[in-house]
């Protein structure tokens, strides 16, 4: 008789819906694709408190609802509600989110029989999924995908987060980076599993340039650089621009290409325009406004250098994504892009913050001859398959383990 597999819960408040598409689209590709290899059901808690809409009269784009219930590729997805006060309870929200989700979850464990709880971000979303652990006598884990080191400084989050990794059954982080968070906090070494994003080579793979570069309306002989990413102050994008009209002395035909819009934490596109606007750039920096991954791939094979100078991050899938359609990258040392940008024919990584440093890097990545073949065959090296068979292995582990248990007790 085979063995019975696991059938998880992922359970994170950042997920895709109608009103925010482009929201935790990493962690949907991540776990649609083991939903392939295990059943998976998605609870994808949203905050909300009495009368909030009347704040998007004012900020558009603040918290835009979810549908209770959706189905997304064959999967059911819940939106279900929790208390969440902008700017203020914050250590209570991972309390908060369990206790609104917690009908719920009941009612499909009673129904689907869900044996993991899978967690995403250790505050609040893996507290909630301790408390929920606790509750409803089901294990659960948790993944670490880049606030945690944010988070850590805050003694209410840090203690929260803290007792949810050690009561986990595993502890997923999708960097070595935030596998130090976890084990300097003082979390076993022998708890957490780093198991990185991949990149799908069925989607992103290069493209003609000038083509791509025609379909864009860019000049066959400029040279591009691209960012993809939300458009908040976190990424950076604001540091690029103030170095267009430097580098445009050195490479006057140079364009800058920004894929990406506003997300949960914010719209920084105005500011963006206006500061294009301000320096004299509009017709060179093109904002092409968010775009699903399928049509990312265009954009991407249309320029000669990515570039992401970003504040903070866990693993960027669109890092590889870039790489996988020939292009070299120039990021920030922070999180895990370190240990993507892992050789010197991949990219440059500078230290966050550092002006000069970020000038000179896209100066020397504009100028240089890049080994495009060897990048393109390192990011198809860290395709999805790889990832997917960790995190199935573990799963089923964790499984089997609770299943001897569970017979030891019996």
């Amino acid at each position: 008789m085979s063995e019975r597999r696991p059938r998880l819960l992922v359970y994170s408040s950042l997920f895709p819906h109608p009103g925010q598409p482009n929201a935790g689209v990493f962690i949907r590709e991540r776990m649609f694709r083991v939903g392939r290899e295990l059943p998976l059901v998605v609870v994808a808690p949203q905050p909300w408190f009495p009368l909030q809409g009347l704040l998007r009269l004012f900020r558009p784009h603040f918290r835009p609802p979810a549908p209770r219930h959706e189905v997304q590729q064959g999967v059911d997805v819940y939106h279900p509600r929790f208390f969440s006060v902008p700017g203020i309870l914050k250590s209570f929200d991972g309390f908060f989110m369990a206790l609104g989700s917690f009908t719920l979850l009941r009612r499909l464990r009673r129904e689907t029989g869900f044996d993991i709880i899978d967690a995403h971000f250790a505050y609040p979303d893996g507290y909630a999924a301790c408390l929920l652990s606790k509750w409803l006598n089901v294990s659960f884990t948790i993944t670490l995908r880049g606030t945690e080191t944010r988070h850590a400084k805050i003694p209410a989050f840090r203690q929260r987060m803290l007792l949810a990794m050690r009561r986990a059954a595993r502890v997923f982080a999708v960097a070595e980076a935030l596998k130090r968070v976890a084990v300097d906090l003082g979390v076993a070494e022998s708890q957490v599993r780093v198991v990185g994003n991949g990149v799908d080579t069925q989607i992103f793979y290069p493209e003609a340039k000038a083509a791509a570069r025609a379909a864009l309306g860019l000049p066959a002989d400029a040279r591009v650089l691209i960012t993809v990413g939300g458009l908040v102050e976190r990424k950076g994008f604001h540091r690029v621009i103030e170095l267009l009209p430097r580098l445009r002395q050195t490479f006057p035909k140079l364009h800058y290409v920004i894929v990406g819009g506003a997300s949960a934490e914010g719209d920084m596109g105005a500011q963006l325009k206006r500061q294009t606007a301000e320096l004299g750039l509009t017709d060179c920096v093109h904002f092409l406004g968010p775009l699903p991954a399928a049509r990312l791939r265009g954009p991407l094979s249309a320029a000669d250098v990515f570039v992401l100078p970003t504040r903070n991050e866990g693993w960027a899938n669109v890092i590889l994504e870039a790489m996988a359609c020939g292009l070299p990258v120039v990021t920030t040392d922070v999180g895990g892009n370190r240990e993507v940008v892992c050789r010197p024919e991949l990219g440059a990584v500078l230290p966050f913050g550092e002006r000069e440093a970020l000038y000179t890097a896209l100066s020397d990545a504009l100028k240089r001859d890049w080994p495009w073949d060897a990048i393109i065959e390192y990011a198809r090296a860290n395709g999805w398959e790889l990832r997917v068979a960790d995190l199935v292995g573990e799963f089923s582990a964790i499984h089997r383990a609770l299943g001897r248990e569970s017979a030891a007790y019996g």
